[in-house]
Parts: structure tokens; C-alpha cells; sequence
């Protein structure tokens, strides 16, 4: 199968994922039969995760374009080594992982700035509504604080980002965090305090 027309059928199934969430259900089946082959499993597998899926990357590169490219070559990368993945283990780590490494790879080419860089991207799009019955000054002080949140996380460096989304937006525990980015545990709890540390201090 040519790159394009496998980049054709990543669309039509993320198109699909998205109009067949009572398949959710079914996440365990359909990696058994990607793992056997049947690429048309993958459209139930992405409806469980293409969301999260794209906000974490969207985090690592704090540009939409090149988080939608990293995330059709994440389902490109997932579809060529699926036959690796440990079904004894859980899929969203191996999955983050996957996703993980080529963002970090993108990066390092020099597309985006180093991975040590602090970026300056302005606010983010805001992931969530507040819900309509609450007093509007409520939900504009929120928004506010919601903006300035993703604000100044878009300012840290990317080894900061990852672990923040990962532990709370991901719910990760951090021992799935360490198998997402492949280090120590030690390494990220430390990386945890220091980008907690620079959160607050931005916020400030």
C-alpha cells in the first residue's frame, strides 16, 4: 500500500472514529484484530483516543498543523508496529510513547525550537466550555484563568509540557509517565516539581 493511499485511509477512519463512538466499548477487541491485520480495526481504536491523542501533541508542538501531521504519523507508526505491543499491558502508555518520540524527533530536526527552548506562542485554544447555567461573571473569570493556565504552559520548555499534560490532563500515574518518555521514575518526579515550579512562577 502507497504512503498516500495509506494517509487517505488514516483520514477516513479518523473521519469514522468520530461518528462511531458507541464503539468505545470494544477498544480490547479491536487491538486483537489490528494486531492480526485487520487495518479496519483502527477506526474504533482512534475513537478512543484520537482527542487526548491530539492535545498532547498540540502540547509538545504548540502548533496545529504540525500536531495534525505528528498525529496521522503516530496512526502510521501505530499501524506498522502493533505486532510489538504487549497486549498484557495498557495501550495508552505504548500509544503516548509512540506519539511522544516522534514529536521529540520533529523537534530535534529543528522544525520547531530546541527542546530546551521556552516557547512564546500566545494563548491557546481553550479545550473545554463552562457550562451554561453558571453566573456569567463565573465563567468569564474561569475562561480567564483557563487562558492564563494554558498560557503560561505553553511557555515552558517541551520535557516540562509532556509531563504536566501526562499527569493532569493524560491522569497518568507516574509510572506510565516514565514508560511514555522511557526514563527513570526518579527523573520524573524531578521534572514534575521543576515544571510545577515554573508553572507557578509564570502564573505569578
Amino acid at each position: 500500500m502507497g504512503l498516500f493511499c495509506t494517509l487517505v485511509r488514516i483520514r477516513y477512519m479518523i473521519l469514522a472514529a468520530s461518528m462511531n463512538l458507541d464503539e468505545l466499548g470494544a477498544v480490547e477487541d479491536s487491538l486483537t484484530r489490528l494486531k492480526e491485520g485487520d487495518l479496519d480495526a483502527l477506526a474504533s481504536v482512534m475513537a478512543q483516543y484520537q482527542h487526548r491523542l491530539y492535545r498532547f501533541l498540540f502540547r509538545l508542538a504548540q502548533d496545529p498543523t504540525l500536531a495534525d501531521d505528528l498525529f496521522q504519523q503516530t496512526w502510521l507508526r501505530v499501524m506498522e508496529r502493533i505486532g510489538r505491543y504487549d497486549a498484557r499491558r495498557q495501550f495508552a502508555p505504548w500509544l503516548f510513547s509512540v506519539a511522544r518520540n516522534l514529536a521529540i524527533d520533529t523537534l530535534r530536526q529543528g522544525r520547531l525550537a530546541s527542546l530546551d527552548a521556552v516557547e512564546d506562542s500566545g494563548v491557546a485554544p481553550i479545550d473545554r466550555l463552562a457550562a451554561a447555567e453558571r453566573d456569567p461573571l463565573e465563567q468569564l473569570l474561569e475562561f480567564e484563568r483557563g487562558a492564563a493556565l494554558v498560557s503560561a504552559l505553553a511557555e515552558l520548555p517541551v520535557i516540562h509540557r509532556e509531563v504536566l499534560t501526562l499527569r493532569f490532563e493524560e491522569e497518568m500515574k507516574l509510572e506510565q509517565i516514565a514508560e511514555v518518555i522511557d526514563v527513570p521514575l526518579s527523573t520524573v518526579k524531578s521534572r514534575l516539581t521543576r515544571a510545577l515550579e515554573g508553572l507557578r512562577g509564570r502564573l505569578r
